[in-house]
């Protein structure tokens, strides 16, 4: 089983070069960061995880930017959003996004992808909460035409678009390996359509058989990587047998200093 970082890289913890480095040189194999591009001052949506709203999600860094900083500090980390929310996005711009990332790293990207649960969030970007799984859906199979064609167009009810030219390509071919988040039945059937991994959230209830469900659905054996664990190394062998490929332990929004120490003492814990 392989193990990486779940994170929020924000401008009061880590740098995301730094971060980058200390994970490859520990021995974790990828880093995950999340996205929020803001979060409205008049929110009535919930935080799934209890009020109130952490301090990290007002202060976000963009992934891709903090990304690409990981990426040029390291030589193997797989540097990955975790996830991306793709209805707050432009199809044409995030295509190029994702391939620029995919390209400066040689290879190393992976796309985490989902449609969030801050409606407010969405409506700031122009999307309807009711419709976002449609737009995601449309705007994911855009950005593979994009990625895949010389000349791409898409039209849908969602994404509309002539043909265009857009490089570079990305590294990985057809292009980097798409994680699907999320627990819901829709989600499964995203990563039998268009995914190339599956991104549960730990304490998923069932997780041995919700895995075997999206496997047997996907029809083949799906990589899974379990996001935002907690540092309890003794639920590993409970994840291993549930058919976990990656643990994404979630690495809490520290300065250096604190950063270094935890990430220290979680190595030792993995390895004991």
């Amino acid at each position: 089983m392989k193990f990486g970082i779940s994170t929020f890289v924000t401008d009061e913890g880590i740098a995301p070069a730094e971060l980058g480095k200390a994970l490859e040189d520990r021995g974790f194999d990828s880093l995950f960061l999340a996205e929020h591009t803001h979060i409205p001052a008049s929110r009535e949506t919930p935080y799934p995880g209890g009020e109130p709203l952490p301090r990290i999600y007002y202060r976000t860094l963009d992934p891709f930017v903090s990304l690409t900083a990981a990426a040029t500090a390291t030589e193997h980390l797989l540097v990955a959003t975790g996830i991306a929310l793709i209805i707050e996005r432009d199809p044409i711009t995030t295509a190029k996004e994702v391939a620029s990332l995919d390209h400066i790293s040689g290879g190393r990207a992976i796309f985490g992808v989902g449609a969030g649960w801050n409606r407010e969030e969405m409506r700031n970007h122009g999307t309807d909460p009711a419709r976002r799984g449609a737009v995601m859906d449309e705007r994911i199979r855009a950005m593979q035409a994009i990625w895949t064609r010389d000349e791409a167009e898409f039209h849908g009810e969602h994404v509309d678009f002539d043909p265009i030219h857009s490089w570079p390509k990305p590294v990985q071919q057809p292009h980097p390996p798409i994680y699907v988040g999320g627990e819901s039945k829709r989600s499964a059937e995203r990563v039998a359509e268009y995914g190339s991994g599956w991104l549960p959230r730990a304490g998923t209830e069932d997780l041995g058989s919700r895995i075997e469900r999206v496997r047997d659905r996907a029809g083949w054996r799906v990589p899974v990587s379990l996001y935002a664990a907690p540092d309890d190394t003794s639920a590993l062998d409970d994840y291993a047998r549930a058919g976990v490929d990656r643990v994404l332990f979630s690495l809490p929004t520290r300065p250096r200093d604190e950063t270094l120490q935890y990430l220290d003492r979680l190595t030792g814990a993995i390895q004991a």
